[in-house]
């Protein structure tokens, strides 16, 4: 997947007219791309950032049918995530994982009531089920999960979800979209819609990198922007009613030692009616999530202050361990795009997270809501519909069997190079041609430099951000962790990419402003003072 030949490719057909334009490089536009790759169209997707840089990559990392969802009795939305859950382990299995989850009992009906409810959870997801759930006892619970708070425990449920790496995911499915004959472009910025007698025709775009206009044509066109649809809209018709309310979800990020077991703990309801999650990720451990509803959204939003305090307080209610805020390795807010409320309605965790399909007078398509475990049922659902307003002939998706670059059938999770798949091999035969490409990026982690290199060249990583948030997923994982490796990860890409030593100094400084928006008290890494002296 290289950008430069990608460029090429659109240079060379400016008159073609794409079957479909999909803006938006996340979980949903993806979604799309893939689908209509499945039934041999030829799909142009523009992102104006990096694929998965907002919402996609900020997720609790669950591919899951949603237990609340059931809770509130939202039988359709719980069985098609659960289908969809069982298709992607099947198409991306070097990317999710079958994960046990423990709810921890204090109460005595606790076994007893969840044990009920989970059935009729397994039983939703028919042949594709993970795993039957089942009540276990104190002394169960407590060999699961060693740190649980025993205080007053009685035992627990075991049940069966996804674990996932979302923007691996994403990376990957860029790929397969790219190897199919489509065309995915990161830091590619819709700027205008394009119009024949009101009707919809193809967009307007800058490449960000060189500044360059195009204009593309196309059958149909798709606004699969998240919580920026309606700026899309806007573009449409310039009095558009605002119909997405932002929700934050905040993530804290803890050592392993807080949760050694493999095992991830579920509470289903905690003070302010949320499920809270502590699931195990890349020998770390993601605490979440928060839901806050918000006036504004940004690429980059910012964990309010209550809600870290919120997730702490929580976690330490259940853990014998209690996390403190100096225990914090990294701390990261996705935005939902939720419908927006009724008015004086801010009650963001009763809005099903179903997606809704908008089809305005131009013959715009706006895919809204949702989650990351039904984006290909999203994309399905958004290519049929770009079937028929665009009058195309109506072809079968065969994205429910179709695997993801990177599938391979046994994968190893204990190796630290697992979420490669297949590229694993051309990862490692990169560090054997050049034994500096073999050495870490940080005593404390397995990233070695070779992985900056495939990244640059072979997943369209553009940016040090992109490939210490995205490509592999330190600014997730330890925020202080990845300014360090930023320097040596800024060296490598600017070889590769024929940038300078201004290049290499501007990426490390605005790398280190945005990871620090990662952590709970400023770091500077010495590599950065360095460069600075100098």
């Amino acid at each position: 997947m290289k950008r430069q030949e990608l460029l090429q490719n659109i240079e060379e057909n400016q008159l073609r007219e794409w079957d479909v334009i999909i803006i938006g490089g996340g979980a949903t536009g993806l979604g799309a791309a893939l689908d209509a790759v499945s039934r041999g169209y030829k799909p142009l997707l523009l992102e104006q950032s990096d694929f998965a840089k907002g919402t996609s990559s900020r997720s609790t990392k669950l591919v899951h049918g949603g237990v609340r969802y059931l809770a509130q009795g939202d039988i359709a939305l719980v069985r098609e995530a659960l289908r969809e859950r069982g298709l992607l382990q099947k198409n991306a299995p070097h990317l999710v994982q079958n994960e046990i989850f423990v709810i921890p009992g204090y109460k005595w009906w606790t076994k007893y009531y969840y044990t009920i409810g989970l059935t009729m959870y397994d039983l939703l997801s028919g042949k594709l089920s993970l795993g039957r759930s089942k009540p276990i006892s104190k002394k169960e619970t407590i060999r699961r999960l060693p740190t649980i708070e025993q205080k007053g425990l009685r035992g627990g449920v075991i049940y069966h979800d996804g674990q996932f790496d979302d923007s691996r995911l994403s990376v990957n499915l860029a790929q397969t979209i790219n190897e199919k004959d489509g065309v995915a472009l990161n830091y590619f910025e819709v700027t205008g819609l394009l119009k024949v007698n009101e009707s919809i025709s193809g967009v307007k775009a800058v490449d960000r990198e060189t500044g360059k206009e195009y204009e593309f044509k196309g059958k149909a066109v798709i606004n699969a922007t998240g919580v920026f649809v309606d700026e899309i809209m806007k573009m449409d018709r310039g009095e558009h009613k605002e119909m997405v309310k932002p929700s934050q979800g905040v993530h804290l990020v803890l050592d392993k030692e807080f949760q050694p077991g493999e095992d991830a703990i579920m509470i289903p309801k905690t003070d302010d009616g949320r499920v809270l999650f502590a699931v195990p990720w890349h020998n770390k451990v993601v605490v979440g999530t928060t839901d806050t509803p918000l006036d504004e959204h940004s690429l980059e939003p910012v964990a309010l202050e209550e809600e870290i305090e919120f997730i702490l307080k929580t976690a330490q209610k259940y853990l014998a361990k209690k996390p403190t805020r100096a225990d914090v390795k990294s701390v990261f807010a996705g935005l939902r795009p939720l419908a927006a409320p009724k008015e004086g309605d801010t009650k963001t965790k009763e809005i099903s997270r179903s997606h809704k399909l908008i089809v305005s007078d131009s013959g715009l398509i706006t895919i809204t809501g949702g989650k990351w475990t039904t984006f290909r049922k999203m994309g399905e659902d958004t290519i049929d519909k770009a079937e028929k307003v665009a009058k195309m002939e109506g072809r079968k998706s065969t994205s429910e069997s179709l695997k993801v670059h990177g599938y391979e059938e046994e994968t190893n999770y204990k190796d630290p190079f697992y979420f490669y798949g297949s590229d694993r091999e051309a990862v490692m035969d990169l560090a054997k041609e050049d034994a500096a490409l073999n050495e870490k990026l940080h005593p404390d982690y397995e990233h070695i430099g070779a992985e900056v290199i495939w990244a640059t060249r072979n997943e369209m990583a553009r940016t040090v951000e992109d490939f210490l948030a995205r490509r592999i997923r330190m600014l997730f994982l330890d925020a202080r962790a990845a300014m360090d490796m930023a320097a040596r990860v800024a060296e490598l890409m600017a070889g590769e990419l024929d940038y300078d030593q201004d290049w290499i100094s501007n990426q490390i400084n605005e790398f280190t402003t945005l990871a620090n928006r990662y952590v709970l008290q400023e770091y500077k890494p010495k590599t950065v003072e360095i460069i600075n002296s100098n």
